[in-house]
């Protein structure tokens, strides 16, 4: 019979991480309120939020939340670095300016949001995917991806006291795509972006995409090296490094993103932005607000990005 492991954690919040735009593997079960399904690489997870209490600092009030991790013991500390467990987020939280109201509240309400641990090459191919898509539709692609392509698995789940088995695919390797044809790929509704995805599998399959080289590098030798492959831009690339590299200092900018930084800090320094080009207009006003976040401006970039969605009626 399948136990859960119980396991006690400040600012985690599961529906917040699957709302926030980081991760398209994560799903709420749809028999199991509250149950989420994760899979990452060739590990599945089913997680649930059992109970909740208050964890008081000098600062403000945390709630602890335990968490059923239903998984082998041996997969559990996969699991802790996929959910980032051992960094302290509540300090991220503390360290919001008080004169910036507007990142005091998204801070507040993304507080259970954690910058996931993930396959540098499924960051890939999922954000270069995401180009001018929804979220939901980003999770048909990839899931429709990884049911063509993947690799098959099977696993026991519990279902209240039953045990049954259910069959899931991990997303596919660069030589499981490496002979994929356009066509193929515009069939799952992957338009403009299946001529990127050919390229990128050709490279990571032929070695030209090094991706043992690129989990070494620094965030900005990274932002260089991504950005030197056909399909992959600036905000991609951010992508990759911030969900797929943990380079939690990178900040990606999508028209979201644009509007916020607009709306919220554009104001406060106008006569100094109305000077600067459009170019370099985001990238100033970044380094004015969030530059004082250094090493972990992403953190705060995840807080305004849901927040955004929360404002917009996006998530529940």
């Amino acid at each position: 019979m399948i136990k859960p492991i119980l396991k006690s954690f400040t600012c985690m919040d599961l529906r917040q991480i699957a709302d926030s735009g980081q991760c398209f593997r994560m799903t709420e079960l749809s028999d199991m309120p509250g149950r989420f399904s994760v899979i990452s690489q060739e590990h599945y997870l089913e997680i649930a939020q059992l109970e909740c209490d208050w964890k008081q600092t000098d600062e403000t009030r945390f709630e602890a939340k335990t968490f059923a991790f239903y998984c082998k013991k041996e997969e559990l500390s996969f699991w802790e670095r996929y959910f980032d467990l051992d960094q302290d987020y509540e300090a991220y939280i503390n360290s919001v300016r008080k004169r910036d109201s507007y990142l005091q509240h998204a801070a507040q309400a993304g507080s259970g949001i954690r910058i996931l641990n993930q396959d540098p090459w499924e960051m890939i191919l999922t954000f270069v995917i995401s180009q001018q898509k929804t979220i939901p539709k980003i999770r048909e692609a990839v899931e429709a991806l990884s049911r063509q392509f993947g690799t098959e698995h099977r696993s026991a789940v519990l279902r209240g006291s039953q045990e049954k088995e259910i069959t899931w695919h991990s997303f596919p390797t660069p030589s499981q795509l490496a002979e994929v044809s356009e066509e193929t790929l515009r069939a799952l509704k992957l338009g403009y972006r299946a001529k990127y995805i050919v390229r990128l599998c050709q490279d990571a399959a032929g070695g030209r995409l090094n991706l043992d080289a690129l989990k070494t590098m620094g965030y900005e030798e990274a932002m260089a090296y991504l950005k030197s492959f056909y399909g992959i831009g600036e905000k991609v690339a951010n992508c990759i490094c911030l969900f797929g590299l943990h380079h939690i200092e990178a900040f990606p900018v999508d028209t979201w993103i644009e509007q916020i930084l607009m709306q919220e800090y554009y104001r406060k320094k106008k006569k100094k932005y109305d000077a600067l080009p459009k170019s370099r207009l985001y990238s100033e006003i970044i380094h004015d607000y969030f530059g004082m976040y250094q090493g972990y401006a992403g953190v705060m970039q995840q807080y305004i990005f849901y927040y955004e969605r929360v404002q917009r009626g996006k998530v529940r």
